[in-house]
């Protein structure tokens, strides 16, 4: 017959040696899960450099654009859920554009992330899609690197082309749609329009204008 203080003391030591296994395996997903959230998140701020840069190039402006970000969280126009970092490109100490986080909630696979350029005057700098699941080969044609389709943005405004007008050509508008997909760029025009109702009515605050100051913009 089996010593039952030996029993105890077996029962014990299995259960200690399988709580440190446990523990080092809930540690070891844990520092794994948090290395890929870095990565991602690198990866993420990576994309939304290239995207800023290339809305807004070095030429355009003397200031940092990552130093110089504040924070928006508005829904009616950009449709953001939080608070997103939102940027202003100066030069001389002048606010010449901002840049926008705006969401086109609409996409033909969910939500499309968007930064939208405008210059000061209310035209548009430039867009770019920075994170979506539109479908390869199709509604992914929003991206420059697949497609030259967002740059038919850049210099619109909300008068040019006027507001009947800002959608695509299937509904009788001035913008090109994708062949087999219409839902993903019907989306993006409405998300760029939306945003610049937005700048228009945030102006100035958002170009920095003091108050004796008048604003001439559009």
């Amino acid at each position: 017959m089996d010593n039952p203080t030996t029993t105890r003391s077996s029962v014990l030591r299995n259960s200690i040696i399988l709580g440190l296994f446990a523990m080092a395996t809930v540690g070891m997903i844990a520092i794994t899960q948090q290395g890929t959230a870095e990565r991602i998140s690198e990866a993420q701020r990576r994309v939304q450099l290239s995207a800023l840069n290339e809305i807004l190039p070095h030429e355009q402006h003397d200031n940092d654009l990552l130093a110089d970000s504040f924070s928006v969280d508005d829904y009616p126009h950009l449709r953001l859920g939080a608070a997103h970092d939102a940027y202003r490109a100066k030069r001389d100490g002048k606010v010449v554009a901002v840049i926008l986080p705006v969401v086109a909630p609409e996409g033909y696979s969910g939500r499309i992330d968007l930064l939208v350029g405008i210059y000061a005057d209310g035209s548009v700098a430039g867009v770019r899609a920075v994170n979506h699941r539109e479908t390869p080969g199709l509604g992914d044609k929003i991206e420059i690197g697949k497609s030259q389709w967002v740059l038919e943005f850049k210099g619109k405004s909300l008068s040019m082309p006027v507001p009947e007008n800002w959608a695509v050509k299937k509904d009788g508008g001035k913008f090109d749609q994708f062949t087999g997909a219409t839902i993903t760029p019907r989306a993006v025009v409405k998300a760029v329009y939306q945003s610049l109702e937005y700048f228009a009515e945030h102006r100035r605050s958002l170009l920095q204008l003091p108050a004796e100051e008048p604003d001439n913009g559009n």
